[in-house]
């Protein structure tokens, strides 16, 4: 027999990341640079 998924279920309602993990976050995407090449897309990282 199935067993049904209805009931909620704990989960924090508010997140708030660490300012190491906003900083990562922030200079990954600085460093991400996406070149189209035709059809192909290259993700290219400089650090």
């Amino acid at each position: 027999m199935a067993k049904l998924y209805t009931k909620e279920k704990n989960v924090a309602t508010e997140m708030s990341p660490k300012k190491e993990t906003i900083d990562f976050i922030l200079s990954y995407s600085k460093a991400l640079k996406i070149v189209k090449v035709g059809t192909e897309d290259f993700e290219l990282h400089s650090n």
